[in-house]
């Protein structure tokens, strides 16, 4: 008996390996600096130019005056990066102008306010309008914690650009446990105010 666990452990084992190396497999790695591609990174400072091709020889297609603008980086070569904005726009950055600092744009197909939440599918703490940026904190499946300013709260992912679908960023072993203090919380805040 003991030895039949052993083998189905090993079994699973296996096979958990083998889909987590075919997921690492499958993820284009960049040549110059072995990271993912594509990739979500932001501008380190208010002065930054997007030009046609990978050197200053090419003529300078967008200047973002925007600091922590996010990007998605398409390609790598040598010390240039090519990129893309939430309005499709691309062109090539130097990588001194970027940073791994995550940041997103706020989107709105209706041009409303989206809520953030004190914690996941809590209450209604702030709303932040179209266009914002704001700071990633972590990620799950359906919602990211961001910071704008003094506010910090969480919102629906679909409403983020610069991060994947079902990227899942900077979650901790101990989220689920703040997880359901937070839903404790707001549901012993309900109960109150049906007093």
């Amino acid at each position: 008996m003991l030895l039949y666990k052993n083998i189905s452990m090993q079994i699973i084992i296996a096979f958990i390996s083998i889909i987590i190396f075919s997921q690492i497999c499958n993820a284009e790695i960049g040549k110059e600096t072995g990271l993912e591609i594509p990739r979500y990174i932001s501008l380190k400072s208010n002065d930054a130019n997007i030009r046609v091709g990978p050197s200053k020889n090419y003529p300078i297609e967008i200047k973002y005056i925007k600091k922590n603008y996010p990007l998605k980086v398409l390609e790598e070569y040598e010390d240039w990066r090519k990129v893309e904005d939430f309005q499709k726009n691309f062109g090539w950055i130097h990588k001194s102008l970027i940073s791994g600092t995550r940041t997103g744009i706020v989107l709105s197909n209706d041009n409303k306010t989206k809520r953030l939440l004190n914690t996941l599918n809590g209450n209604v703490i702030g709303e932040i309008g179209k266009g914002n940026i704001v700071f990633l904190k972590k990620c799950k499946i359906d919602m990211c914690l961001v910071s704008f300013g003094d506010y910090r709260g969480w919102i629906d992912k679909k409403n983020i650009w610069g991060i994947k679908e079902k990227e899942i960023f900077n979650i901790s072993f101990f989220q689920r446990f703040e997880d359901l203090y937070w839903k404790s919380v707001n549901s012993l805040n309900k109960i109150q105010k049906g007093f």
